[in-house]
């Protein structure tokens, strides 16, 4: 696959606590020069960001992030507030604990809401994959695809793993058509995109693959 497709599906992305607008300066501009679908980015730099990059790359953050269990409302109102700040595209982390006690209307309620809250923005829906059964997994491929978002996504890259070939695949298996994946966390090499990318992922969150094409051509 040739690499400027791989790039083409990146969410680049910097999510580190202790991300300076220096180093996400520096990721947007990677992000322009590279062609990455977004950046990735804490929600407390998006205008500074949006500002900063115009029209030339979308701008993505994260809401209810890394854990979830934040009340709808707050989640309701970061996604608000991100895209009053310029945000383009939202991903979302499930309430895993509602995972757990089967609370599934509740869950979709919550995904919902958020997606009215969007805006019209793009919505993707982190279900944190390394903490859920299998079943789980299934289940929330049917929540998501009813709820109205776009994506499902695997992983924060906070909670122990990240995005695997198998749950990609589980994940191509059970969602609805019109609903996209993006595998994130743990993609580590050219081949790990390409091999998502070919399981039925169309996006990828990772900071690793713009910093590998930039040694490549150094």
């Amino acid at each position: 696959m040739e690499t400027r497709k791989i790039l083409a599906a990146v969410d680049h992305t910097l999510l580190a606590q202790g991300a300076t607008w220096e180093q996400i300066r520096v990721v947007c501009d990677d992000g322009m020069s590279y062609g990455t679908a977004s950046v990735c980015i804490p929600a407390s730099y998006v205008r500074q960001a949006k500002e900063y990059v115009g029209d030339d790359l979308p701008i993505c953050t994260v809401i209810g992030f890394p854990n979830g269990y934040s009340t709808t409302a707050a989640k309701c109102f970061e996604a608000e507030d991100a895209v009053r700040n310029g945000a383009d595209e939202v991903d979302m982390v499930i309430n895993i604990g509602w995972a757990k006690d089967r609370r599934w209307e509740a869950l979709l309620e919550e995904i919902r809401a958020v997606k009215a809250a969007c805006g019209g923005k793009l919505l993707k829906v982190i279900v944190e994959t390394c903490l859920l059964t299998e079943e789980e997994k299934v289940k929330l491929c049917e929540i998501v695809s009813l709820s109205g978002a776009e994506f499902i996504k695997t992983s924060t890259g906070f909670a122990g793993g990240g995005a695997t070939r198998e749950d990609v695949a589980l994940f191509a298996k059970h969602v609805a058509p019109h609903v996209q994946i993006k595998a994130a966390g743990g993609i580590a090499s050219l081949q790990d995109a390409e091999d998502f990318l070919a399981l039925g992922a169309s996006r990828l969150g990772t900071s690793r693959i713009v910093k590998l094409v930039k040694e490549s051509r150094a």
